[in-house]
């Protein structure tokens, strides 16, 4: 399990919680075939592994409230444990050819209004009495929703990925993209360098705690808690909402599917095009309170 864990973490790169949840499930699982079959796994009873032993332990963590989301995630991590036993050449087992991916329920992501993600940003500095702080806080959140990263993206930012008008983006699975930045997050970013009291070098993380340290993702989430009861904004205003938004009001005005996948860093369009989804929901609510009989 040790070696598969690695290879999970060093040549696929899964984040750090992916790689905690794929642990367990791997471990729920043995737990749970130690009982269905009556007693210690081997390999020989892995290589004895059939459909209906998998269905069976589906069946069970379905019956604990696991939704189907999670239930996809359990099932990823068991194929992939058994591709690597294979891999291997530990053993070989055909009993995950017949079982099907949960289906998981679309849902449309939460996007702010424009005015919304607006007054957002705007409002860091009253949250804030350090005039540095609110300056990181602004800029961070900006790359939000200016720039469309993720939390964690945002936070992995070097001041050597800080070109002139382009930032060098590290996503997931290491793919690095290039993207544009508008002047208002420029000068966000530019206004915290000015009165950050840290000296930072080009290889170094650019944004930092009070302490020098990393800048922790829970801070910018609670600076978002603050924001969304400061401004009666939804409970789903977060940090990952603003990207959402970026992507959904690009689209409003007319951007290219294509190029907000690149912005985004997805690997499938179909990923992007959900955009399409919440773009037309907006289109549909505004005509229906705008429209004389709506």
């Amino acid at each position: 399990m040790a070696l598969w864990m690695r290879e999970l973490g060093s040549v696929k790169r899964l984040a750090a919680n992916t790689l905690e949840a794929y642990g367990r499930d791997l471990g729920q699982f043995m737990s749970f075939l130690a009982g269905h079959m009556g007693g210690p796994i081997s390999l020989q009873s892995l290589k004895e592994l059939r459909a209906a032993d998998i269905r069976a332990f589906m069946a069970q963590r379905r019956e604990e409230s696991l939704g189907s989301r999670s239930l996809a995630r359990v099932l990823s991590a068991l194929k992939s444990f058994f591709a690597f036993l294979e891999r291997e050449g530990v053993l070989a087992t055909e009993a995950f050819n017949a079982i099907r991916t949960p289906k998981i329920p679309r849902s449309l992501p939460k996007a702010l209004t424009v005015v919304e993600a607006k007054n957002t940003i705007a409002a860091v500095d009253e949250m804030e009495e350090q005039p540095w702080v609110a300056a990181r806080d602004m800029a961070v959140i900006s790359l939000c929703y200016g720039a469309g990263l993720r939390i964690s993206e945002a936070l992995a930012l070097t001041k050597d990925d800080l070109e002139s008008d382009v930032l060098r983006v590290t996503g997931k699975g290491g793919k690095i993209r290039m993207v544009p930045l508008i002047t208002p997050v420029r000068q966000a970013i530019d206004e915290y360098l000015k009165l950050s009291p840290f000296k930072l070098w080009p290889e170094d993380p650019l944004f930092r705690g009070v302490r020098g340290g990393v800048l922790s993702a829970r801070l910018i989430q609670k600076r978002m808690e603050q924001l969304r009861s400061a401004l009666s904004l939804p409970p789903s205003a977060t940090p990952h909402a603003l990207r959402h938004s970026f992507a959904t009001h690009l689209l409003g005005k007319g951007g290219d599917l294509r190029a907000i996948q690149e912005l985004l860093g997805h690997a499938s369009l179909s990923t992007t095009q959900i955009y399409t989804a919440v773009d037309t929901e907006r289109l549909m609510e505004s005509y229906a309170k705008a429209h004389p009989r709506g």
